[in-house]
């Protein structure tokens, strides 16, 4: 077991498998060192609604923090092996809210949290963070996320 899978062990986060895709896409596509993810809803399936509505702020960004979880399967998926990860390099979080909801960076920090969290300074990442009229499956939040591997 390497260094990240310890960590997630102590923080007491147990990665779900992989989550496959929903339609015709694929989970990740790796260029050079770039492996862009393919975006991700919670890994908790009972997670639904539309934040400032159906959703607190703070649920939110458990949402968020859940979905990380599930990115970050998605990324052992990909590459075998979390040590291989040299940079979180951008996130973009999309959050299915109310047209008044203004605060699309806070429930985003529930993933971006998690990632400098259980990566260090490897998980410090650019971000976008934007609202959204719907999302599939009426899921509260999707991210994707670019990682740099080092072979």
């Amino acid at each position: 077991m390497g260094k990240i899978e310890d960590k997630l062990n102590k923080m007491g986060i147990e990665l779900p498998v992989e989550p496959q895709p929903i339609a015709n896409y694929v989970p990740g596509v790796r260029t050079g060192n770039l492996l862009y993810l393919s975006g991700l809803g919670p890994s908790d399936p009972s997670m639904l609604g539309k934040v400032g509505k159906d959703l607190t702020k703070d649920e939110g960004y458990e949402a968020a923090k859940s979905t990380g979880i599930g990115c970050i399967a998605r990324l052992k998926g990909q590459v075998g092996d979390l040590d291989k990860v040299k940079r979180i390099v951008k996130l973009l979080t999309m959050v299915n809210c109310t047209p008044d909801f203004v605060d699309q960076p806070t429930v985003a920090n529930g993933c971006s949290d998690l990632m400098v969290e259980v990566f260090g300074d490897k998980g410090k990442h650019a971000r976008s963070a934007v609202g959204m009229g719907s999302l599939p499956g009426n899921i509260p939040v999707e991210i994707e996320m670019i990682v740099e591997i080092e072979d």
